[in-house]
């Protein structure tokens, strides 16, 4: 008798079910043809074929002549079943390795790894020799508890109502202080005029000290310690972790904006100035409400993103009811099983109002399938022996027994999930540019900073002459703050340079 082999095909054409069935119709009409499962999702083929009568590359012709285009794929590794597993009972490295020989001496098994640390296995098996229970059942016979790691969408990193609270509450403070520094910063703009110095906010309270360099003061410092305080941790955890982010360099500036301010302030204080200086205390305020504004927008549009995500998720069923049937299909035995564990080849019986758990083929009953959250499709379909089903519509009326053929995350809600995902995770030339652009931004900002400093600091020390023709203050203490001053707005102006770089991100 001739041995059968498998092979995997890539098809691209197809739009429909229609087109599912046009396939597998056709080449199950060819002679060495066992059988074929197409996933339309995924655009695979698997197909069973005696090589004494025909071979992949005339297979993938016979579906080119349908119209569809055909590509053998020749790494078998995404096709071939994967289970990942919580085991309990382990407690030392020898309970790994014997759980590791059993399976891989196992019939069907591929690849089996076991992680001590975290309970974890993780297993590539043949889907048509065993399944997830199959190996469950040996693992459990050599003395320990296996389980489904399941998929939950709630811990599907999915859930960012943390993050929009933290940032939302980061905005909200840094909004209400910074909305008395937007005021007086208009208020600094009035043109200067005749009466200008006896203005209220321009008076001094002591000498150096304003009125209005106080209230900078005061609303700065709580923007800066409460409206920042996130900024802070994650710049400390990127610093941790030994890189620099543009936390780092957010946290940097403002906080170099803010001590200096103070410093010049009380240098002013201390020398009895007769006008206060000029501080850059409006600075971290502005920024802080306009970058946390942002980020709290863009942990709102991921949480949106995600929530359609796990929706997705959501609808596929959690339990089914696996059945044994007789010849003429009567029902022999019944057992409720957790979804991950239906194989292929598996009956399945769908009572009324409950989901099809997997992909398969109706071989009993008849009735009417919803399945407009998969196909949009809003009329119900006629479900009866010979139709297919898809994992994650409602039966509506009627018991029917299914055949297994697509399980786990070879169905077609799976499949539709995963493109999903990729969707997210895939970025377009221009983002790519700008994450390769970022990785270098910080550092080059941090460097060209210090490189200034450390230039006029020379030049300082070889001609002060030079420092107070550019700074022209008599006092050499007050050269040296306003040597520091312009540093700090070369720093924030790169920072905005930054910003542009995060907002091609997004």
């Amino acid at each position: 008798r001739a041995t059968s082999e498998k092979c995997f095909l890539q098809i691209t054409g197809m739009t429909c079910a229609s087109c599912v069935s046009t396939i597998e119709r056709n080449l199950q009409k060819e002679d060495g043809i066992v059988s074929v499962l197409v996933a339309l999702m995924a655009g695979k083929a698997e197909i069973k074929y005696k090589p004494e009568f025909i071979q992949p590359l005339e297979i993938a012709q016979l579906i080119q002549n349908l119209g569809f285009e055909a590509t053998i794929i020749e790494d078998h590794a995404e096709t071939e079943g994967n289970v990942e597993l919580l085991i309990t009972g382990m407690t030392c490295a020898s309970c790994v390795h014997n759980i590791e020989s059993k399976l891989m001496r196992t019939n069907g098994v591929f690849y089996a790894s076991v992680a001590l640390a975290t309970c974890k296995a993780h297993i590539q098996f043949d889907p048509e020799i065993t399944g997830p229970r199959d190996i469950i059942k040996i693992i459990e016979e050599i003395g320990f508890h296996a389980s489904v790691a399941r998929r939950v969408p709630n811990a599907h990193n999915l859930d960012h109502k943390k993050e929009i609270q933290q940032w939302r509450k980061s905005f909200l403070c840094s909004l209400l202080f910074g909305i008395p520094v937007l005021i007086l910063m208009i208020y600094m703009l009035i043109p200067a005029g005749e009466h200008r110095g006896t203005m209220v906010l321009e008076q001094n309270l002591i000498p150096g000290l304003s009125i209005l360099n106080l209230l900078f003061f005061v609303l700065c410092t709580f923007v800066q310690f409460l409206g920042g305080w996130y900024f802070y941790v994650q710049a400390y955890k990127s610093l941790k972790h030994k890189t620099a982010n543009m936390d780092v360099l957010i946290v940097l500036a403002t906080t170099i904006a803010y001590v200096y301010s103070c410093v010049i302030l009380m240098v002013a204080i201390i020398e009895k100035a007769e006008k206060s200086p000029v501080t850059f205390f409006d600075t971290p305020p502005m920024l802080f409400v306009f970058i946390a504004l942002g980020r709290w927008l863009e942990h709102i549009a991921k949480s949106k993103t995600s929530e359609a995500l796990a929706k997705l998720i959501s609808l596929q069923a959690t339990e089914a009811t696996v059945v044994t049937v007789g010849p003429d299909h009567s029902i022999i035995r019944e057992e409720q099983v957790a979804v991950e564990l239906v194989q292929r080849g598996d009956i399945v019986k769908v009572v009324p109002g409950g989901k099809f758990p997997v992909d398969g083929k109706v071989i009993e009953g008849s009735s009417m399938a919803d399945e407009s959250l998969i196909t949009g499709e809003a009329m119900p379909v006629t479900k009866k022996p010979g139709s297919t089903v898809i994992a994650g519509s409602i039966n509506a009326h009627g018991s029917v027994l299914v055949n297994a053929t697509h399980v786990g995350n070879d169905t077609t809600l799976a499949q539709i999930v995963k493109l999903v995902e990729e969707a997210q995770m895939s970025k377009a030339p221009i983002q790519q540019l700008a994450d390769k652009f970022s990785g270098y931004f910080v550092p080059f900002i941090i460097i060209i900073s210090t490189v200034t400093l450390i230039v006029w600091i020379t030049i300082g020390f070889i001609n002060f002459d030079v420092i107070q023709k550019y700074f022209p203050v008599s006092n050499f203490i007050k050269s040296w703050i306003l040597v520091l001053g312009y540093l700090l707005v070369l720093l924030t102006y790169l920072l905005c340079v930054g910003f542009d770089v995060a907002t091609w991100q997004i």
